[in-house]
């Protein structure tokens, strides 16, 4: 395959998946593999899991780059964080431990930058000149900073203390869902978090992504910002695409 292909593999706390990517179109050139992350989260479970699926997704496609994006904090190499998986990964060199468990090298990033990449080289924030702040709204709120189409990594913006609180206990569509909220009321707890960002990095452009972007009919319209605010594109292919893409661009120069 040519070097324009690339497997992207994204963790999350309730699936793991992955698929061969054509980066010159941004298409996905296999099927997409989802297995379930295993219960507790646990470090060697997950790499167990990630090498059967890798050995599915990989099968035919030779000798390509690997991304792998994951939900924490990566700090060379080192996932210094853990959201939805097992505490047990703070701190470790995750990005070695994959090496050593898939057999291969791969690049690892947050999965949060992975989207937020993939939005930026396929999706809606490509050409975007300027500041674009994407933010995936699930069981928590991920980040993501571009600036001039460049990824500043590891923003962890989800967790901004609004009202004495970690304001994505109240603004993650999670909470929508814990406390049983209209798109109305949930629209207004987006209302203070946006306009926090927006005093804070006067962005550009605002990009929504998760699960509940499909739905961004119901709830986008409802806010009120200076900052244009639109719905991801690539949504729950985000992930695989950024990782894929990511692997590519940090790949090894050969000769």
């Amino acid at each position: 395959m040519s070097s324009t292909t690339a497997i992207g593999i994204d963790i999350g706390g309730t699936g793991i998946k992955g698929a061969v990517v054509d980066l010159s179109t941004g298409t996905l050139l296999s099927d997409r593999v989802k297995l379930p992350t295993p219960k507790g989260g646990r470090p060697q479970d997950i790499i167990e899991t990630t090498r059967q699926l890798l050995a599915t997704v990989s099968a035919g496609s030779g000798d390509v780059p690997i991304g792998v994006c994951f939900p924490a904090v990566v700090k060379h190499g080192h996932t210094m964080s853990a959201a939805n998986v097992s505490d047990k990964w703070i701190g470790l060199a995750a990005e070695k431990l994959f090496e050593k468990g898939l057999g291969v090298p791969i690049h690892f990033v947050n999965d949060a930058d992975a989207a937020g990449y993939a939005e930026a080289t396929f999706g809606a924030a490509k050409g975007v000149d300027g500041v674009v702040l994407l933010t995936t709204l699930g069981t928590g709120i991920g980040t993501a900073l571009i600036n001039d189409g460049a990824l500043v990594p590891n923003t962890e913006f989800g967790h901004l203390e609004i009202d004495g609180v970690d304001y994505e206990t109240r603004a993650a569509f999670s909470a929508k869902e814990r406390d049983n909220l209209s798109w109305e009321k949930w629209a207004s707890r987006l209302q203070k978090y946006y306009a926090k960002l927006e005093s804070l990095f006067t962005p550009d452009l605002f990009i929504v992504g998760g699960g509940v972007s499909k739905h961004h009919e119901n709830f986008l319209p409802l806010l009120h910002l200076d900052t244009r605010i639109i719905p991801a594109v690539h949504r729950n292919n985000a992930g695989i695409l950024g990782a894929a893409a990511l692997a590519v661009k940090h790949a090894p120069v050969t000769a």
